[in-house]
């Protein structure tokens, strides 16, 4: 498959729909991770024009601090690691945001989707573009057939809109959806 289909004339929904049957087939057979999270933003943010698509990816911290040492400066917790970029579309975008900071970061520390219709009203939001005014983040993880706390998350798919309240519970739906067809 080379290219992808979606009407703009669609719904929301309809649009969705479309693209998630295309996007099925897209990555079928694939199994490197980085091409297919590249190929997912891809068609994300051509078939739903929004202004900002891509991945974070979970690094561990490789330096893990003694039991009872103090944290640096930063207010973050270290232990958990870093949201590193990954693969995107749009314009450039921060390299590493810290667990629990920033929308990506939240949406990472409470291990669930987070819609944020107005970045300028969430407390902490990182501005990687003052472009960027509403935006949708959903964890993804490394084992999703797994319940409860034994899954582990391997990244965060992070989608910006340059529309205040661009995103809603269709949104979440179906993205969520489509991180399943990594698996």
């Amino acid at each position: 498959m080379e290219s992808l289909v979606v009407p703009q004339s669609l719904s929301k929904k309809e649009k969705y729909e479309a693209l998630l049957l295309q996007v099925a087939s897209l990555l079928k057979g694939e199994r490197d991770l980085v091409a297919n999270l590249a190929n997912l933003s891809a068609a994300l943010k051509t078939s739903m024009g929004f202004f900002w698509v891509g991945f974070y990816l979970v690094r561990k911290s490789l330096m893990q601090k003694p039991p009872g040492a103090k944290s640096g400066n930063s207010g973050s917790d270290s232990s958990h690691g870093e949201l590193v970029l990954g693969p995107f579309q749009g314009p450039v975008a921060c390299t590493r945001i810290p667990y629990g900071k920033g929308v990506c970061g939240t949406a990472w520390a409470r291990g669930s989707a987070l819609i944020v219709p107005d970045v300028e009203k969430f407390s902490g939001h990182i501005a990687c573009s003052s472009e960027a005014k509403s935006e949708i983040v959903l964890p993804f993880y490394l084992h999703p057939e797994l319940q409860g706390h034994s899954r582990e998350i391997m990244g965060v798919l992070d989608v910006d809109s340059d529309q205040l309240n661009a995103f809603d519970a269709v949104d979440e739906l179906y993205l969520n959806q489509i991180l399943m067809l990594l698996y």
